[in-house]
């Protein structure tokens, strides 16, 4: 599919991205449909994973935090603050260590210098696995993080390995081909 026929694709089922399509393959793929109560979605906005998530599991909890604004989801708890404030949060710290599903499509605005912007992304990229690694429970939980391929996707890789018994690098179709945009799986 042409990249531009994904974003035809998301406004036609009424999504608000073509994000949406790479999360719906990678947890299709690699997740296999669990059932999932609760999810916390970092760096929501525009709303795009959290809306999929209300749609396709809807007996599911979702919280979603975001810097941004984000237009309300449907049975989506939004909170407008950093994930760095995550512990914080009482909404999120009272189901800590209960959700099945952490997703990540954070990504920091690019200044086009590569060794600030890959730093830039490593440093959410781990935040969001430290922050899955606590909150997530023990058993058939997952974290879906999107990352660049750069110098740094290994010691990531390296990093989420320790937490997580599977880890994989997953390129969904609904990614643009020139892209670095790459996303990393985690299973308990």
């Amino acid at each position: 599919m042409h990249a531009d026929s994904w974003a035809i694709k998301a406004k036609k089922f009424g999504y608000r991205s073509r994000a949406v399509f790479k999360l719906e393959e990678i947890l299709n793929k690699l997740h296999k449909k669990k059932s999932l109560k609760n999810v916390l979605d970092l760096g929501s906005a525009p709303g795009g994973w959290s809306q999929y998530i209300s749609v396709n599991y809807p007996s599911t909890k979702v919280i979603a935090i975001d810097v941004l604004d984000m237009q309300p989801v449907e049975k989506v708890t939004f909170i407008k603050d950093s994930i760095e404030n995550i512990e914080n949060i009482d909404e999120i710290k009272i189901i800590k260590g209960r959700f099945d599903l952490v997703i990540s499509d954070i990504a920091p605005n690019l200044t086009g210098i590569n060794t600030v912007d890959d730093e830039n992304i490593l440093e959410l990229n781990l935040l969001s696995v430290n922050i899955a690694e606590k909150y997530l429970t023990d058993q058939n939980a997952a974290v879906v993080i999107k990352t660049f391929q750069n110098n740094n996707l290994k010691s990531l890789r390296k990093h989420m390995e320790l937490f997580f018994k599977i880890v994989q690098t997953y390129k969904p179709a609904a990614s643009k081909n020139k892209s670095a945009e790459i996303y990393l799986y985690g299973a308990r």
